[in-house]
């Protein structure tokens, strides 16, 4: 059975990687492992050491504490509600965003924020 802090550790790891645009494959060759392994940390199935995440960390450049964070001891869903990051859509958005020049995207904004008012 997954725990819930394994799950949502995964899913950091998966929302991460993808942000940086990293393949399962690239991350594992990093880190030395197969990327079945990946795989099976991002969904939770397996639980990933701390010497492990700390590899995993620094692979992806962010602090250990990076895969913690929105993670509360009250609450250990599967599945966090209202977890924008967990559509691949929505992660292939914020990643095109953050590839644009810095005038472009004030542009973008603008425009989703004008989209959104109007719907």
């Amino acid at each position: 059975m997954k725990h819930g802090v394994d799950v949502h550790v995964g899913k950091r790891i998966r929302h991460r990687r993808w942000m940086i645009g990293m393949t399962q494959q690239q991350l594992a060759d990093k880190v030395g492992i197969k990327f079945q392994q990946i795989q099976k940390y991002e969904t939770g199935m397996n639980r990933v050491s701390a010497s492990r995440l700390w590899d995993i960390a620094r692979a992806v450049d962010v602090p250990v504490s990076f895969f913690f964070e929105g993670l509360h001891e009250s609450d250990m869903p599967e599945e966090v509600a209202g977890d924008i990051l967990a559509d691949k859509e929505a992660l292939q958005l914020v990643r095109a965003y953050y590839t644009m020049p810095v005038a472009q995207r004030r542009q973008i904004f603008e425009l989703a924020r004008v989209l959104s008012d109007a719907a």
